[in-house]
């Protein structure tokens, strides 16, 4: 599956590979690109997999004219990554009308190496 129009995760390979209402699976292949100078994956790159998947999986379920934004998420690490591929799987919690609160799980094969909760503001942009 392509991510339509997202340069930021055009620019760090990460995909969305599944998507049904309400949950997503994304996926990136470790690069140098990725390593910080300890040789391991930045932080920031197991966030973004989190953050993008709990996107796409609010914005699964928005209606006609309405967007989503990051509010807060709160991040877990768990285990260095060095290589491989990694794939995070995210789930709305709960919906309502105005928030959503997901959880995602990061991770390398079969080990869990992150975890994330988070919450998403659901608006239409003329009423923000």
């Amino acid at each position: 599956m392509s991510n339509p129009s997202h340069p930021f995760a055009d620019l760090i390979g990460l995909t969305i590979t599944e998507l049904q209402s309400g949950q997503s699976s994304a996926a990136l292949c470790v690069t140098q690109d990725h390593l910080n100078p300890h040789g391991v994956v930045h932080g920031a790159v197991l966030y973004a997999l989190a953050d993008t998947g709990m996107g796409a999986a609010v914005h699964s379920t928005l209606s006609e004219g309405e967007i989503c934004a990051t509010i807060q998420i709160t991040m877990n690490y768990f285990a260095a990554v060095r290589e491989g591929s990694l794939r995070c799987d995210t789930v709305i919690m709960n919906r309502g009308k105005r928030v959503a609160n997901l959880r995602s799980q990061v991770f390398l094969g079969d080990r869990l190496v992150a975890s994330a909760d988070g919450n998403f503001a659901i608006f239409k942009p003329n009423e923000a």
